[in-house]
């Protein structure tokens, strides 16, 4: 068996990428030089947008991109690949071009989050192991982004490790969660390896092994009276949990003159329980004790706790954010767009479906936000070929492509290109931003969005339109025969 260590993630590939490259390569189409379109079809949950995350691990497996001894064995075992095409992997590196919209950025169904230019077999055989990623992420730093919106300005955490699909999944999930908005997670390696903030306090367990609560509760304290935040539902929480919590508090925290300290509830009627916990602390002298809570939240459930008037400063969100439980899959694919001639013009390519939600969009596209100069805020998206320009000193009419009928004139705008360069000729040409300022970057151009685009419940659909010469292109295409 392979040692976990060794693996090698460019076999992280479904295994038609590796017959069509062998199958690329007898044909003498290796080097053809094509364009893949990496999108996605419809937000989960219904949600008026999603957040883009990943590109980070994307940029680490492409400059890592190789095939070992091992590898190549394995495939010569086989016995179905060429010793050409074995020859060619055993020299692979990826040499193409990629563009991509930075890390938290607000996105929205069928428009590229990341485009491939490259020869035939390298752009292929990047397929899946960058849905895997792009298509998790960003998953995961969606959901995040409704709870934190749910949550109105009050903190939450990532607690989801233990019910992550993998190891994996648990140590990005909780970055990509950060991401989205969460103020950190009770996953060590996560701030370990990505400086995802790491805390946590304590389990029943810890309640359970000492005679008695209050001396759980003392001992906590005394080891940690800076941070400690006290678990009070292990036996009954009215009764003896918080009041045992504000006895500690006074014997061991108040003359130490520390006023900083908390309560974690797991489980009960949160609601209840939250605000009588609130009005003992309060009577007892206690009222900067924070209260947090857990057990199986979401944003649903934050939203109607906070509207029943729960005291609760910070929810502690495990299992239906780390899974994205409510809708578990993103949806992302890898389409081709178009390839490139001896010449260097491009021609355009589609893929057409009885399906029409499955129609792509052809050509080597841009990407452009309009942003409103008055207010800031995003006013639509724009698609258009690669050799078009916005030009945001002249009125723009735009349409819904979903409904062609529906148009709007959009005016005193400023344009902005979405897809940024990241790798140039197989070279690194972006500067990886730090997570702290991608973090920063979701939340300001999440803010940008009108409310009426963020809101849980049947969310405005936000435009996002093909120009006219794209348009034309998109419709040709539609109309010729096979």
């Amino acid at each position: 068996m392979t040692n976990e260590t060794e693996r090698n993630l460019t076999m992280l590939c479904d295994f038609y990428e590796l017959t069509m490259g062998n199958g690329y390569l007898a044909a003498g189409m290796a080097d053809r030089v094509c364009y893949f379109d990496l999108f996605f079809r419809s937000v989960p949950d219904g949600g008026g947008f999603a957040i883009a995350a990943g590109l980070e691990q994307v940029i680490d497996y492409v400059q890592d991109l190789h095939f070992g001894k091992a590898d190549i064995d394995y495939l010569r075992g086989r016995g179905i690949f060429s010793e050409d095409f074995l020859s060619y992997l055993a020299d692979f590196r990826f040499t193409g071009d990629i563009w991509a919209v930075p890390e938290g950025t607000p996105v929205f169904p069928k428009e590229p989050l990341l485009v491939v230019r490259a020869p035939a077999i390298q752009a292929q055989l990047l397929e899946t192991y960058m849905l895997c990623v792009i298509n998790h992420q960003s998953l995961i730093a969606t959901k995040a982004n409704r709870i934190v919106r749910a949550a109105k300005g009050r903190t939450v955490l990532e607690f989801g490790s233990r019910r992550a699909q993998g190891a994996d999944a648990a140590i990005v999930g909780a970055r990509a969660a950060y991401i989205g908005g969460c103020a950190g997670t009770a996953c060590a390696i996560s701030d370990q390896l990505y400086g995802v903030p790491a805390g946590g306090t304590m389990a029943h367990a810890w309640v359970q092994m000492f005679d008695t609560e209050l001396d759980a509760f003392r001992a906590y304290c005394k080891t940690y009276p800076t941070s400690a935040t006290l678990l009070v539902d292990t036996y009954n929480t009215l009764h003896s949990g918080v009041p045992n919590a504000i006895r500690a508090f006074d014997e061991i925290l108040r003359p130490m003159g520390i006023k900083k300290c908390g309560i974690r509830l797991d489980s009960g009627d949160l609601a209840y329980l939250s605000r009588q916990a609130r009005k003992m602390l309060d009577e007892a002298g206690w009222p900067e004790c924070t209260i947090t809570t857990s057990n199986s939240l979401d944003e649903y459930l934050i939203r109607d706790l906070i509207g029943q008037g729960a005291c609760i400063d910070c929810f502690g969100v495990g299992e239906r954010l780390i899974t994205a439980r409510s809708e578990p899959v993103f949806g992302g694919v890898y389409k081709l767009a178009a390839v490139e001639n001896p010449d260097g013009s491009i021609t355009p390519k589609i893929k057409i479906s009885e399906n029409t939600g499955k129609i792509t969009n052809p050509h080597f596209k841009k990407l452009y936000r309009l942003y409103a100069r008055d207010t800031g805020k995003a006013l639509a998206d724009y698609l258009c070929v690669y050799d078009e320009t916005v030009d945001d000193s002249k009125n723009l009419v735009i349409f819904d492509p979903e409904a062609t009928w529906k148009r709007k004139e959009v005016y005193d705008f400023a344009a902005r290109e979405l897809l940024v360069p990241i790798f140039k000729g197989g070279q690194l040409v972006y500067e990886k931003p730090s997570l702290e300022d991608i973090k920063t970057y979701c939340a300001a151009q999440t803010d940008t969005l009108w409310e009426e685009v963020r809101r849980f419940e049947n969310p405005h659909r936000y435009y996002v339109d093909l120009s006219q010469k794209l348009w034309d292109i998109k419709n040709d295409l539609l109309h010729e025969r096979p």
